[in-house]
């Protein structure tokens, strides 16, 4: 991830929240010292763990993070990932916020890792979609990295993808292909999709980079698959999630996409712990 770009949304995360103060923080003074750590309650792939590190480094630049994990790391439920030292106010204050973000990013790096095992393929890449949370596409998007996943195109800016709409719209997928390829440059990616053979036999002609199989089964998208000439890529989609992944295993299809990846994961249980040190010298 972007450090700077990371950093930037780390403080309206962290505004959000503290607002102008943690009134909470009346308990402890300055000088009242703590160290906490990270643990996984739940077995799964870490994703997100720099956001401890640059979440309290804006924060407070005294707070001390040790990184003990790797993002893409398996770890067993029990085990730390983080130990943090500084002003107990400081460590308080900070840690729903990054808690949170890295509870989800975890648990689509878990999940993706999940689909990646269980589709077993060497050619067949499992990628998201941009049914993402909104503001938190940069964090969900790298966590389906850290879990051996793919990115689809980031957002409407960076590839072309001719939908329903845009090709009823356009009046055919020749017309939608060809309006495209002659307002934007030579660097874009165009990719359409298609839900009839007859659409499948249109886009071929048209060339694109890639074609989607919307919502077919895996016995069509392996029959279509071999009708596509390989300067083509193709793309399954459509209800494709973790149950029915292993039908989709032999159709032949370069890139598998799974808005479940981030769209319907359940954040995997962290949490944050003060030492009994810590305690103690509250209760001082």
């Amino acid at each position: 991830m972007n450090r700077l770009k990371v950093e930037e949304a780390l403080k309206l995360f962290l505004i959000e929240d503290i607002g102008d103060r943690d009134i909470s923080s009346v308990l402890f003074k300055e000088t009242d010292l703590g160290e906490a750590v990270v643990r996984f309650k739940e077995s799964g792939v870490v994703a997100g763990i720099q956001c401890f590190k640059w979440g309290y480094h804006l924060l407070d630049d005294t707070v001390e993070v040790e990184i003990l994990k790797n993002d893409g790391d398996f770890v067993e439920a029990g085990e730390t990932i983080v130990r943090i030292k500084g002003p107990i106010a400081s460590l308080l204050s900070g840690e729903r916020v990054l808690l949170n973000l890295v509870q989800r990013m975890s648990a689509i790096a878990t999940l993706t890792s999940k689909c990646v095992e269980t589709l077993g393929s060497s050619h067949t890449r499992i990628v998201d979609t941009r049914k993402t949370t909104p503001g938190l596409r940069m964090f969900e998007k790298y966590a389906v990295r850290a879990g051996g996943g793919y990115n689809h195109r980031i957002g409407l800016y960076d590839a072309v993808m001719l939908k329903d709409n845009h090709i009823a719209a356009a009046g055919s997928i020749s017309n939608a292909v060809d309006k495209v390829r002659k307002s934007l440059g030579h660097m874009v990616m165009i990719e359409v999709e298609v839900e009839t053979e007859t659409q499948l036999h249109e886009a071929i002609q048209a060339q694109p980079h890639v074609i989607m199989f919307d919502n077919q089964t895996p016995e069509t998208m392996t029959r279509w698959a071999k009708l596509v000439p390989s300067t083509i890529r193709t793309e399954a989609s459509g209800g494709i999630d973790l149950d029915k992944l292993e039908a989709y295993r032999h159709t032949g299809v370069d890139v598998i996409s799974i808005g479940a990846l981030t769209h319907s994961v359940s954040n995997l249980d962290i949490s944050m712990n003060l030492s009994s040190s810590s305690k103690e010298a509250v209760l001082l």
